[in-house]
């Protein structure tokens, strides 16, 4: 099968996020496939960008989409979508060659791609899968507050509901969004879902030694747990919507022997910090970002590890983190506080399930976990790892998006 998959935002292990169609188009390619991955030129997301137009990358055909650079939400990331979906009209020909697709995947986070495509998708006769990461424009709506009205919104939503009467099908990585899209013009029988995964093998075998940098860090650690402290980690990006203001309201309320650890960079970071001194947390320390393939190291070392989310009706739809997997992947138990339409952690049974924005719930989850015996940390750590390795490896994954596209 010839698999075209469009996605803004693709990256791949060498450029970083985002990873999924990376990990899938790899495993598609071991089975067979030929895969064509587009993706614009630049993306906030990539530590690294492209500097050719064109690339192979582990049997997959990458094509860059010249676009401009951008910071934040502004209109130049704005100009930076209008440039990738201008040039999938005009640029056809280019982008496919010598390649006729079986089969469209429109991937990316906004709706706004449907239209190319789904004349991409007419011209060869092929099928025409629509891939949902977020629910736009409900996401900006809801988290933005941005106005239906507003002409961003209207037109993002005329996409939306473009796509729902013209694919084939909608495959969605949240469990719970089909009535959403039923309500927007989706045929019955047309939604499926394929989560985020992980890459089980890859995980073991590119952990490496702590750099100079993190050398420090990881030592401090193993003060700590000489010291009888518990660990408690949350490990990725400092922005608004991790919510680690309440992570560190709860470490005011934490009775435990517990040292929490902030292991990242992000927009609120620096706020966070002032805010951590100011309320004179001596059990909070923040750790700089390290490199993906170091994260393990500092799971290794931690006792807990934490996620939070802003409490937010969207999430109704279903959540699917990378960051839960990546710590069910490390065997490590997890606090979570969130509100959603489904519950990892309670499901794996890997450990606690708290309201989202409760500080005192979260330093209640902490302080329990910190009462737990180590074996009973290492059963709940192991539940996780059971779990994530039979539901989301990407070999499977991988699989499932074929057969629901067959």
């Amino acid at each position: 099968m010839n698999i075209l998959l469009i996605n803004h935002y693709a990256g791949s292990d060498k450029y970083g996020m985002e990873y999924r169609p990376y990990y899938l188009a790899r495993e598609w390619v071991k089975l067979g496939h030929n895969v064509t991955i587009v993706g614009a030129s630049f993306s906030h997301l990539r530590n690294k960008q492209p500097a050719c137009r064109e690339e192979i990358v582990d049997g997959i055909h990458y094509v860059w989409l010249p676009t401009n650079s951008y910071k934040g939400n502004g209109i130049g990331r704005i100009l930076n979508m209008g440039l990738f979906v201008l040039q999938l009209f005009i640029r056809q020909n280019y982008i496919l060659s010598d390649f006729v697709p079986d089969v469209v995947i429109a991937s990316s986070t906004y709706p706004l791609e449907i239209f190319p495509e789904k004349l991409i998708a007419a011209k060869y006769k092929a099928k025409l899968v629509y891939e949902v990461h977020d629910i736009w424009p409900l996401s900006p709506m809801e988290i933005g507050k941005m106005s239906a009205q507003h002409p961003f919104i209207r037109i993002m939503q005329t996409a939306e509901d473009y796509a729902c009467r013209h694919v084939d099908k909608i495959i969605s990585l949240l469990p719970k969004a089909e009535e959403h899209y039923l309500e927007h013009g989706l045929a019955k029988g047309k939604f499926f879902c394929v989560p985020n995964g992980v890459v089980i093998a890859e995980n073991k075998s590119k952990v490496q030694a702590a750099s100079e940098s993190s050398e420090e860090c990881l030592r401090q650690m193993d003060n700590w747990r000489r010291d009888n402290y518990r660990i408690v980690i949350f490990a990725g990006s400092h922005g608004k919507a991790n919510a680690l203001d309440v992570l560190l309201s709860a470490a005011k309320y934490v009775q435990s022997r517990t040292k929490i650890v902030l292991l990242g960079d992000g927009p609120e970071k620096e706020a966070l910090q002032e805010k951590a001194t100011n309320w004179g947390l001596k059990n909070v320390s923040f750790f700089p970002r390290v490199p993906k393939h170091e994260v393990p190291l500092y799971l290794e070392k931690a006792d807990v590890a934490y996620i939070g989310w802003l409490s937010r009706d969207l999430y109704r739809f279903g959540i699917s983190p990378n960051k839960i997997m990546d710590y069910m992947l490390a065997k490590k138990a997890i606090i979570q506080s969130i509100d959603a339409g489904n519950d990892i952690v309670r499901e794996a049974a890997c450990g606690i399930s708290v309201p989202a924005g409760d500080e005192n719930k979260v330093a209640e989850a902490i302080d329990k976990m910190a009462a737990m015996p180590l074996e009973k940390l290492a059963e709940l750590g192991k539940n996780g790892y059971r779990y994530v390795t039979q539901n989301h490896d990407y070999r499977v994954l991988a699989e499932k998006f074929i057969s629901y596209i067959r």
